[in-house]
């Protein structure tokens, strides 16, 4: 049966005016250079699911909004401004706080990427259903940051796009991650969108930019974040421009052009900020030769969950697929960073390819056949058999090997509730994260 065709029209918001004052009592910058930071190995972790929440991260915030909430846009629609706003606000004030900063210091992390939404700055979210409050807990995560000696990558995780577009079920496998976000069947949507249709951009299914004036709108909401942290480029440090745009319906050439305007406009208030820009699915070597600031880093998202071959494979393969990027990375003509990776060979986490949408690996994904079976792997890291606990330890070992060929890597993700691969902290806490960073029980797996 040929493929269902979908038609996807996206109405922009408009956008009035923006503000770039940062908090008074926000503390200054100190005068030392930064370069030595910049150039320093990066050994982070991404604190994602925070001020862009996800439902796989924390399911039970979705839950008690309600069946249609399947992002922080449908939140908006089902519970009403007030309503959502009363709901993330507590998140946001809740799930990350100083003592996390300070724990990711203890365990030898020395970044944190933290994703935002443009609907955080200012009036972005008039007449959508987005609600802001975000950036007063994005200013304590840049104080905390600090104080722990932590450098801070700020992450546009949800940029703003409006464009009329048909999808017609055909997407590469090449794109992994993206095809998870990609179903087969999708109902006709009609509101502002997003950069790549995932629900980490803030609303699900429809993918749009690169019309109308969504680009300027962008570059706006990516001036006013510069703006807030000039005084703090000491710990801001690195500035992702837009996260994981999808081709094709973005265009390559377009986006390159946007990303030598938003590089200009965030180092107009940071000028010695790195600026990250995503690959866009198209690999770290499709980007030699294009550098949108003189000291730009090129970001790739590894992840092997999110395609049936993948998934079907042993953990030796894994692994060997895991090492073979670290010449890929090596090769770059620029920085390159992993900005996202996880312990996961399994897509068993609750709600990871969606709310309600189930698991390849265990056939409950819609037109997917078994692999294996998810039990013990979406309940925490206490539920893990010893085998398994091995070997999430071992893939993470050789991803951490891998991925410091070149500029380094953040794990995906600090916390969850209850998804066992992809847990920093809790795989810490059991000994499955390696502690000190350096530690090897599977050494040279990538030699």
């Amino acid at each position: 049966m040929a493929p269902t065709r979908l038609l996807l029209t996206v109405a922009f918001a408009a956008v009035t005016s923006i503000s770039n004052a940062a908090p008074s009592g926000f503390r200054a910058a100190s005068t030392r250079n930064n370069l030595q930071s910049r150039d320093a190995q990066v050994l982070g972790v991404n604190l994602g699911g925070w001020l862009v929440a996800e439902p796989w991260i924390k399911p039970s915030l979705f839950e008690r909004a309600g069946d249609g909430v399947v992002d922080e846009y449908t939140m908006g629609q089902v519970l009403g401004k007030d309503g959502a706003y009363d709901t993330l606000s507590s998140h946001w004030g809740s799930w990350i706080t100083e003592d996390d900063f300070t724990q990711i210091a203890a365990a030898g992390f020395n970044h944190v990427r933290i994703p935002v939404g443009y609907w955080a700055v200012d009036d972005l979210a008039n007449d959508t259903p987005y609600v802001s409050g975000q950036l007063e807990h994005l200013d304590n995560a840049v104080q905390w940051a600090g104080n722990a000696s932590l450098k801070v990558m700020i992450d546009l995780h949800g940029g703003e796009f409006f464009e009329t577009f048909v999808y017609n079920g055909a997407w590469p496998e090449r794109l992994g991650l993206a095809a998870l976000y990609l179903p087969r069947r999708l109902t006709l949507i009609s509101a502002p969108g997003s950069q790549n249709g995932f629900d980490n951009s803030g609303q699900y299914g429809s993918i749009s930019w690169q019309t109308g004036n969504t680009i300027d709108n962008t570059l706006k909401a990516l001036r006013g974040l510069a703006s807030r942290y000039s005084a703090n480029a000491d710990v801001v440090t690195q500035f992702e421009l837009v996260n994981e745009p999808l081709p094709p319906t973005v265009n390559l050439d377009s986006l390159k052009g946007f990303y030598y305007d938003a590089s200009g406009a965030v180092q107009s208030s940071l000028p010695g900020t790195s600026i990250v820009f995503h690959d866009a699915f198209q690999g770290v070597s499709y980007w030699n030769g294009f550098s949108p600031s003189s000291n730009s880093i090129v970001d790739t998202h590894i992840y092997q969950v999110f395609n049936v071959g993948q998934l079907s494979e042993s953990l030796d393969d894994h692994v060997r697929d895991a090492c073979s990027n670290a010449g890929t990375l090596a090769g770059t003509d620029k920085g390159a960073v992993v900005g996202e990776w996880c312990g996961a060979t399994t897509d068993c986490a609750k709600y990871l390819n969606g709310r309600y949408k189930g698991a390849r690996y265990d056939g409950t994904f819609d037109g997917s056949s078994a692999i294996g079976s998810c039990d013990g792997l979406n309940s925490g890291v206490d539920a893990l058999s010893a085998d398994q606990k091995a070997n999430i330890r071992r893939y993470i070992e050789a991803q951490m090997d891998a991925y410091s060929a070149k500029s380094g890597w953040f794990y995906w993700t600090w916390k969850t509730e209850g998804a066992a691969e992809w847990d920093a902290q809790a795989q810490i806490k059991a000994g499955i994260f390696p502690q000190p960073l350096s530690s090897r029980q599977y050494p040279n797996q990538c030699s």
